[in-house]
């Protein structure tokens, strides 16, 4: 090698050693390795920028707007209501937990799905009396897990495929005879993907009872202090009406406890689990805020004031705030409704917080006294007209207040099934050519480019996914990571890196094709576990191309290999984000994930193994 390999060399050596001991994050380790290697003249500027361009980088953050919009609708929560039920085992929990994730995340990309069911997974273990640690080990795992059945599934799987474009699009332009596809169909890896997911489901649903710890989260905050009394109502036809309150699940609601039922001007004070819902039961409840958050969410439930239904702003717009009210509050010494509290600020009471004291009777009926907290229901735009304002001694927005907009829930997740399909079909039938009049309107290949970039597309002009909340979703960190370690693959294959690396490796495997594979299985599952996922894939690529190039075999069974075990690490928090994102709701230490990990591992890879081999010979 040269001065240029070995600079690479040490560079990507810098690169593993900051990512494992210490806490920089993989965007900045990555862009700044990719900085040192353009002004030594390595890689120039167009090689460089190249992954910015990458059509599997832009396809993964139109991902993120697609999963974005079914979050905001209430998609996922929705799904969940309707399959986790209820278990009457931990091994059956497990499994009605792993097999509906895995099935949206081979759809949507797993990261965002894991996000959205923490809380719902949270809430569900409380109400069925489980430990949270039972279960957010089998969320993350199984969200993995799902992540390997399509193309879309993971960031790592799109990062891969962008890869083998490029590489297959450079053969062509140089003139030579292509020794790879360009890219992989949505579904060409679920030969692999789909054993694993079942097999692995069936470990954690018989092994699982043993291996997880019995533990509280390490993030439970003490006591909160601030206690509200919230009236919500049943909405007339919601899938409340008839159920009982053990069946809508209002009995273990966590950090909030059902008080009364106010039914035709009946109070019923003691609730029984028994008691069946009506419509217009007035349901009254009292618990902390973060909680009172969550009530909100509930399909169904709409709050007892109708004042809430005159405010200007729809309510998929409106957030919860609080604000604590000053003795110059003109509301002061006034009930709310005598105050024409919703004329004059444009905002709703929807409970009361005194001194930590439940306050009896209707929320209009409360004579407001300063020092009172109050949880209303408002446009944003409240807390900058009131953030100085003297009749409000504080005013705060609550975190991830926003309301599902669940009537466009199915819309959004037809436009998920829409976009597979759509692919599918093309890839299947080949170009589209759709008739319009006397034109024919050229459509070509429906790539994952251009159904993600669709169906984007369609949530924004639906408005299942408004502007705000879509520039929000990007996940800019996990973008620009990938995009720089593009720029390192170029400079592994460039300067001969990637090759030398390659003969040890067969080396040390004895030439054999079937080793070598897991050999590059194993040193990307390994490079996985200690960095983040997408670096590792983008390290691993040139040397499993250089491995099968200097075997002379197909080197599809080894991008494949690289496209599970970057994908599918399970023995560390860092192994995959999903992993670190369960780490503090599941009240895990590492050695959690070692235990049940490292088996995992090993089962996947022996499944990994002997399954590329008899998909894709070699």
């Amino acid at each position: 090698m040269d001065f240029d390999g070995w600079l690479t060399l040490a560079v990507v050596g810098m690169v593993l050693g900051l990512l494992v001991f210490t806490r920089l994050a993989p965007d900045l380790v990555l862009l700044g390795a990719l900085s040192v290697l353009l002004f030594a003249g390595v890689v120039s500027p167009a090689e460089a920028l190249s992954g910015f361009a990458n059509e599997a980088v832009v396809t993964i953050g139109l991902l993120f707007v697609v999963a974005a919009g079914v979050v905001e609708t209430g998609g996922i929560i929705w799904i969940a209501e309707r399959l986790f039920g209820r278990p009457r085992s931990l091994p059956g929990a497990i499994l009605r937990l792993m097999a509906p994730t895995s099935l949206l995340s081979s759809v949507l990309n797993n990261t965002p799905v894991v996000a959205m069911l923490i809380p719902a997974v949270n809430d569900w273990a409380k109400q069925q009396r489980i430990a949270a640690s039972k279960l957010m080990i089998p969320l993350s795992y199984a969200a993995i897990l799902g992540g390997t059945c399509t193309l879309i599934g993971t960031s790592t799987n799109l990062l891969v495929n962008g890869m083998l474009i490029s590489v297959a699009d450079a053969q062509q332009a140089a003139g030579a005879v292509p020794t790879l596809p360009r890219g992989l169909g949505m579904f060409d890896i679920t030969w692999v993907g789909l054993p694993c997911t079942v097999v692995g489901i069936a470990f954690m649903v018989i092994f699982g009872r043993w291996l997880l710890p019995d533990r509280q989260p390490s993030l439970a905050s003490a006591a909160d202090t601030r206690q509200y009394t919230v009236e919500m109502s049943v909405e007339p036809g919601s899938p409340l009406v008839g159920k009982s309150i053990e069946q809508a699940g209002l009995r273990h609601l966590p950090g909030l406890y059902l008080a009364e039922i106010e039914r035709d001007g009946v109070v019923l004070p003691a609730v029984s689990p028994e008691e069946r819902l009506r419509s217009n039961d007035r349901l009254v409840f009292v618990g902390a805020v973060d909680s009172v958050v969550d009530l909100q969410r509930i399909r169904g439930l709409v709050p007892a004031r109708d004042q809430v239904f005159k405010l200007d702003a729809p309510r998929p717009e409106r957030r919860l705030i609080e604000a604590v009210a000053s003795p110059s509050c003109p509301i002061v010494g006034k009930t709310i409704r005598d105050g024409r509290f919703r004329s004059r600020y444009n905002a709703v009471v929807i409970a009361v917080s005194r001194e930590g004291q439940r306050i009896k009777g209707k929320i209009g009926d409360i004579v407001l006294q300063a020092g009172d907290t109050l949880l209303l229901e408002a446009h944003p735009s409240f807390v900058e007209q009131h953030r100085n304002s003297r009749d409000f001694f504080l005013v705060s927005p609550l975190p991830n207040s926003g309301l599902p907009q669940y009537d466009r829930a199915p819309l959004a997740l037809a436009i998920v099934v829409g976009m597979v399909t759509l692919v599918s079909c093309s890839e299947l039938l080949g170009p589209v050519s759709v008739a319009v009049g006397a034109w024919q309107l050229n459509l070509g290949q429906i790539t994952m480019f251009k159904g993600a970039l669709g169906a984007a597309a369609v949530m924004l002009l639906t408005g299942c996914c408004r502007v705000e909340h879509a520039r929000r979703s990007l996940d800019w960190q996990v973008l620009l990571a990938i995009a720089a370690a593009l720029g390192l693959q170029h400079a592994l294959d460039k300067t001969g890196v990637a090759a030398m690396l390659a003969h040890y490796m067969i080396d040390l495997a004895g030439g054999a094709p079937l080793w070598s594979l897991a050999a590059v299985y194993g040193v990307s599952l390994l490079v996985t576990e200690l960095v983040t996922n997408s670096a590792a894939a983008a390290l691993m690529f040139p040397l499993a191309l250089a491995t099968a190039n200097s075997l002379g075999v197909n080197p599809i069974p080894f991008v494949v290999a690289v496209m599970l075990s970057a994908s599918a690490a399970f023995a560390t928090p860092m192994g995959y984000q999903t992993n670190l994102m369960v780490y503090g709701p599941g009240g895990y230490r590492f050695t959690d994930y070692l235990r049940v990990g490292v088996l995992m591992n090993l089962l996947i890879w022996a499944i990994g193994v002997a399954v590329i081999p008899w998909v894709w010979k070699f």
